[in-house]
């Protein structure tokens, strides 16, 4: 699976999995079809009022002709101006969990939003949309023509976990005994940056994220990883032993507010 390396605010580097052709398809094929129900709403709208009001009625051909025109500009605009205001994401791509970054894991930029935009006419619009997917089909990183000259690549936000992948679930066992009772000194964005790298090695079983990111942990814990115990068997206690503490926690909180 093609993946591309992204650092977190915590400076460690998460491999997330490239965006298929398949999924952008897809969220092409949403986003066309937001503005095809929107026509036909409009058309129907319209049709039954213009029988009603006359078709050669001034005003109605003047707020026809506008609202033709908005509709119009909000398609040649819609990519352009979700992504940035969404970062990264149109609704298709949204509904599809992928979404834009740059090519060095960051935030793409609006001149590279503007710059994949621009760059529709010649993927989609004067290719009959061929040159879009035949380049992300033959490229090694998924890229269509206007993301190889913005920089920018699309990501898949939330690749499919089992449960035993999620990261706020108490353990089962019923007399479960934590290993790191100073887990409290995490916060849940440290659980979740742990969740993702755990989800990551999962996908690309990257050993190295792994023992980087246990030792970082390790670090703000103050603790050593146990002989015996490799870096994906701390990860995996810490998040169990976070789990345990915080459920009592919230447990006994509740029934003192009860009581």
């Amino acid at each position: 699976m093609d993946t591309i390396q992204v650092n977190t605010s915590q400076h460690v580097t998460i491999d997330y999995p490239v965006a298929g052709l398949g999924e952008r398809i897809a969220a092409r094929l949403i986003d066309l079809a937001i503005f095809v129900i929107l026509y036909i709403l409009i058309m129907i709208v319209f049709g039954i009022t213009g029988f009603t009001i006359g078709l050669s009625n001034g005003p109605y051909t003047i707020i026809l002709t506008v609202i033709v025109i908005a509709v119009i500009a909000s398609y040649v605009f819609y990519d352009l101006l979700f992504e940035i205001f969404m970062n990264g994401q149109s609704i298709g791509k949204k509904l599809m969990k992928i979404k834009v970054i740059s090519l060095d894991g960051g935030q793409a930029s609006i001149g590279q939003y503007f710059i994949r935009w621009l760059f529709r006419l010649l993927d989609f619009t004067l290719s009959m949309q061929m040159g879009g997917l035949i380049c992300v089909a033959v490229t090694d990183k998924k890229q269509r023509i206007g993301d190889i000259v913005a920089g920018t690549i699309l990501i898949r936000t939330a690749p499919k976990t089992g449960r035993e992948h999620i990261a706020f679930h108490q353990p089962a066992e019923q007399n479960y005994a934590p290993v790191f009772t100073n887990v409290h000194q995490l916060n849940d964005r440290n659980i979740e940056l742990i969740h993702e790298v755990l989800t990551t090695f999962y996908q690309t079983h990257n050993f190295q994220l792994i023992e980087a990111t246990a030792a970082k942990i390790a670090s703000v814990l103050s603790v050593n990883v146990p002989q015996g115990m490799n870096g994906l068997n701390f990860l995996q206690t810490v998040v169990k032993d976070y789990n345990y503490l915080t459920a009592n926690e919230s447990h006994a909180a509740r029934q003192v507010n009860n009581g």
